[in-house]
């Protein structure tokens, strides 16, 4: 019979067959293990990889409210909070523009300037100019209580930067009344404002 011509050879196969069949159980056992920690490696990394994409949009979210944050300061300081020369003749159109929107025309116009002083903290500090002229706009106008009111509504929606100062009112006879009126802006002062900017 064959295996009995070829009996070497037939063992010679079946130890190789047996070392194959114990190295392929072994290598399977430790190669199944090394295939989990890869793939353990693998999500621990995408999970660090989400993390830091989520990191990353909320840094570039940030980034770009800053940014917007930043254009909307510049765009106050250089046409809401600009110099005296650069708005204070719009201030005093846009004043006079909504009392005549209004139906209430003020006779006449007083005007008055100061610095501003920053405000004490306790006695450590006296009050300094921090770069900023305070420019106020007093006048009357006589009308109806609705037109009052309408005329105090429009400044406080005014696009310019007007801070209702204070406000008194008169009855006269009939309907009508007179109102004291005194608005204000800020202006930037240029010249103090380096020296101001310092001290912050």
């Amino acid at each position: 019979m064959i295996w009995r011509e070829k009996r070497v050879l037939l063992i010679v196969l079946a130890v190789i067959l047996a070392a194959n069949t114990i190295f392929f159980f072994t290598y399977r056992v430790q190669y199944q293990s090394r295939l989990d920690a890869t793939a353990q490696r693998l999500s621990e990394a995408e999970a660090q990889l989400r993390s830091a994409k989520a990191d990353r949009a909320k840094a570039d979210t940030a980034l770009a409210s800053y940014r917007r944050i930043e254009r909307d300061v510049q765009d106050i300081y250089d046409h809401h909070w600009s110099t005296q020369a650069e708005r204070l003749t719009a201030m005093i159109g846009e004043v006079k523009r909504l009392a005549v929107a209004s139906a209430l025309v003020p006779p006449s116009y007083a005007f008055d300037a100061a610095a501003v002083q920053a405000q004490n903290a306790g006695n450590r500090r006296r009050a300094e100019p921090i770069g900023a002229t305070e420019v106020g706009i007093a006048f009357s106008v006589t009308g109806t209580y609705d037109q009052a009111r309408r005329l105090i509504n429009l400044l406080e929606l005014s696009r310019q930067f007007v801070i209702i100062d204070s406000i008194s009112l008169v009855a006269r006879e009939g309907n009508q009344l007179t109102l004291n009126l005194h608005v204000k802006t800020l202006f930037r002062d240029d010249s103090a404002a380096p020296a101001a900017n310092n001290r912050l």
